[in-house]
């Protein structure tokens, strides 16, 4: 029964953004950029009992994903206004954010050993 409130009260809020976003697009990208479902999910771990350590983990990954996903949004931004259509725009972005993660891993793997090497 929980998974099904969630689904329904996850599935509001995205219908109210979506509407939002067609009555004033900029508005709506505002509000889309909110940290909504960051927060909802935190809130749903939290009702399902998980401990603090666990939602101090899903913070930092959510942190880690951060940078990837404002750079899938500039690539989607590029390709729209560039009139790409939509499916074409999402392809580059995701892979954009593939690659950006990627990278940004490799980045920290070396930062470690070199911290850890002097």
């Amino acid at each position: 029964m929980f998974v099904l409130i969630k689904v329904i009260v996850s599935a509001i809020v995205i219908g109210i953004i979506t509407e939002v976003a067609r009555r004033f697009p900029t508005y709506g990208g505002v509000v889309a950029a909110l940290p909504l479902v960051s927060i909802l999910s935190i809130i749903w771990l939290s009702a399902q009992g998980e401990q603090n350590p666990t939602l101090s983990r899903f913070v930092l990954g959510v942190l880690w994903g951060f940078p990837a996903t404002a750079f899938l949004l500039f690539i989607v931004y590029i390709g729209l206004k560039h009139s790409l259509p939509l499916i074409v725009s999402l392809g580059f972005g995701l892979f954009g954010w593939f690659v950006f993660l990627s990278l940004q891993e490799l980045f920290l793997k070396q930062v470690k050993l070199l911290i850890f090497q002097s």
